[in-house]
């Protein structure tokens, strides 16, 4: 359905160039919009038998009326004011443009609708190319999901703001399943790659943020090229949201492809994390490490376990840092100076972030 925003601000562009009295109905006569409010109900009483005759148009009481249909059903009436018969044109041009409005609002919406459908994985697979033959949607060409959270600032419309980003495009879909999340599945060229991909997500990301939103986080599918896999590619970025959330908050694009460790460790289920956790520290866990101790570990492992480097960003003596691992080392039985002792403190590190996640979001 047309919004009636939509349908006043068409009729007043008309009558702006015109200069003609028009006004939009639904099928009781009840009016919807209309370029003269003082004349909105004087006619309406005559329009349910318009719309019940087999005229597409009509002359009432110094009115013309015409229908919009919307599948052989009158969705809209159309008057236009005056006999004269530029007032009969410029009705027929206003019923011509409402119908046209129709039609793609309502395209509009059952993409919309098949989108959100395809990627919930809402649909059986031969119902998926029938759709998108219907629809006029290519099946075999290469596309990406994008997810974009936001948390809005002000009376700034998200939805509106990236659909702007792409306004002359016809191939992209963006929906919104929810009021912070946004969904766009971006068409790529063939030879478009990682590059392209975060490079779009780059785009995004500033446009959001030039228009004051905050806490704005953009993740990424991998690249699919049929179209029954675009729901894969939206899993994908919904758990590069989730990871990313957990072990890389200071990044604000997060790709499935980089996810890395993170990806195997937001899988795993709790009891066996807890166990994990258990058999490396005991009943000791990284939480109980001072703030001293965790900073140290941190930039020990920024750094690619290298003393010299960690202990000069960290404005200590070569010797503190080296006594900082050795007790570190006395307390946990692991030498971050060793490649598999860093390994597993490491993974034990995003473990308990994971753990700690999952329990404040009540898993």
């Amino acid at each position: 359905m047309i919004s009636n925003q939509i349908l006043q601000t068409t009729i007043d562009g008309l009558k702006t160039i015109t200069r003609i009295e028009l006004s939009v109905m639904d099928a009781e006569g009840k009016v919807i919009a209309a370029t003269e409010e003082d004349k909105m109900d004087e006619y309406n009483f005559a329009v349910p038998d318009f719309v019940n005759s087999q005229a597409e148009s009509q002359l009432v009481q110094g009115y013309q009326f015409f229908k919009v249909f919307d599948d052989n059903t009158v969705e809209y009436v159309i008057s236009a004011r005056g006999e004269a018969e530029d007032v009969y044109k410029i009705g027929k041009i206003a019923s011509f443009q409402i119908q046209n409005l129709l039609v793609a609002y309502k395209e509009r919406f059952d993409k919309d609708n098949f989108v959100k459908n395809l990627l919930l994985d809402n649909l059986l697979l031969v119902d998926i190319y029938n759709r998108s033959k219907k629809l006029h949607i290519d099946t075999d060409v290469k596309r990406v999901a994008f997810i974009v959270e936001t948390k809005m600032e002000k009376d700034n419309n998200a939805l509106e703001v990236v659909r702007n980003i792409f306004p002359s495009k016809t191939k992209e879909f963006i929906t919104a399943v929810d009021e912070k999340n946004i969904i766009l599945v971006k068409e790529l060229k063939e030879a478009d790659g990682q590059e392209e991909i975060d490079r779009i997500a780059k785009m995004i990301l500033d446009t959001l943020n030039a228009e004051a939103m905050s806490s704005v986080f953009i993740a990424i599918g991998t690249a699919v090229r049929d179209i029954k896999d675009v729901s894969r590619s939206y899993k994908e970025a919904k758990m590069a949201l989730e990871v990313g959330k957990i072990f890389y908050t200071e990044t604000h694009i997060m790709a499935y492809s980089r996810l890395g460790i993170g990806r195997l460790i937001y899988q795993l289920p709790i009891p066996l994390c807890k166990m994990f956790i258990s058999e490396i520290f005991q009943d000791k866990s990284p939480d109980d490490f001072d703030e001293e101790t965790l900073s140290t570990i941190n930039k020990f492992f920024e750094n690619s376990l290298n003393v010299s480097e960690t202990s000069r960003q960290l404005y200590i003596h070569r010797n503190t840092l080296v006594y900082r691992l050795d007790k570190l080392q006395k307390n946990t039985g692991l030498d971050l100076r060793v490649f598999e002792d860093a390994i597993t403190f490491k993974i034990a590190l995003m473990v308990v972030k994971y753990m700690k996640y999952m329990v404040e979001s009540d898993y």
